[in-house]
């Protein structure tokens, strides 16, 4: 507790404070309250939730966010279907804060609210809960007519880590909304089964820059990801630099050795991100085979990409040595 409360006398002169006449009174009050720490002024806070300035119900909302438990999320709740934006929004920050998972009770009442907005915070507050009542609710919110529901609606479920919901997020995966696809490619990673590596390997040749970046990333964590090393090797000639660098990092990790040639075209790509991670990819696979082409790149005049030059190369000398 913070030394300022000391006493409950202190929260008491608080509580005073907060029926004053003035708002300025009221809210430097409620912003002392939010800095106590005592669990106990939750409750003084919630009592402001409907005070008639905004200002005041702003600086509650934003007060609330020091603590958890279902009682701030209730208290929370009502502060998040304020007619006021800025409120609204004070507390649909302070409730993504939240980490207990019996405070997803009082959210859970939200997720039909006829504002996208609300329907939209309340998944995004349920995602970091992981409690498994909020599962239904998360797979009924995947034909949401809001993008933005859905995506957060696919963190809820991604969070989970069910097996279970691997078909939803298979589903999701080809959503018409990119950042939907996104956000289940990325989800499908948890799980070890070869339908979930195949459904992100799919997300390879999505006609978005960034699902296509997040599948080459994923294929490196999931159990499965080594079995579609070609289609990686395919990645390397995108486009856009993000994904070719991604699917580097991802072949280095998979130990992809028949990448290397491909991995080591890219030491003289005109993006110095791309050859620093090609180098240090290279490295990583000790692949002794791409020491011409590391030697030949040892002057990069990027600084970063020369360090792991240097780095790949003292990785093949180890390499040699041990034979």
């Amino acid at each position: 507790m913070n030394d300022v409360f000391e006493s409950f006398a202190d929260l008491a002169a608080l509580a005073e404070e907060l029926r004053a006449e003035d708002p300025k009174q009221r809210r430097v009050a409620v912003i002392e309250l939010g800095d106590s720490g005592d669990p106990a002024a939750v409750r003084l806070l919630a009592g402001l939730s409907s005070d008639p300035d905004s200002g005041v119900r702003r600086q509650v909302a934003i007060a609330l966010g020091s603590f958890d438990g279902p009682e701030t999320a209730a208290a929370l709740v009502r502060i998040l279907v304020d007619a006021d934006v800025d409120v609204a929004s004070a507390a649909s920050e302070s409730l993504a804060e939240l980490k207990e998972s019996d405070a997803a009770a009082p959210l859970l009442t939200l997720v039909g609210h006829p504002s996208a907005f609300v329907r939209e915070s309340v998944y995004r507050s349920l995602k970091g809960l992981r409690n498994r009542d909020a599962l239904e609710p998360a797979l009924k919110a995947l034909r949401d007519p809001e993008p933005a529901v859905r995506v957060q609606a696919v963190g809820v479920i991604g969070y989970l880590k069910l097996e279970e919901t691997l078909p939803a997020l298979k589903h999701a995966a080809l959503d018409g909304n990119a950042n939907v696809r996104l956000v289940a490619i990325n989800a499908l990673a948890f799980s070890r089964s070869q339908a979930a590596t195949n459904a992100i390997a799919a997300g390879l040749v999505d006609k978005d820059w960034r699902v296509r970046e997040a599948a080459a990333a994923a294929l490196a964590l999931s159990a499965a990801g080594v079995t579609h090393s070609a289609p990686l090797i395919t990645a390397l000639d995108d486009a856009f630099w993000q994904v070719r660098l991604s699917a580097i990092r991802s072949l280095g990790k998979l130990e992809a050795r028949g990448s290397v040639s491909r991995i080591a075209h890219e030491l003289n790509h005109n993006q110095p991100n791309v050859r620093k991670e090609a180098a240090a990819a290279l490295g990583t696979l000790k692949a002794r085979e791409a020491r011409q082409a590391l030697l030949a790149v040892a002057d990069d005049p990027d600084a970063d990409v020369r360090k792991n030059v240097r780095w790949a190369l003292q990785q093949l000398e180890h390499a040699r040595q041990d034979g």
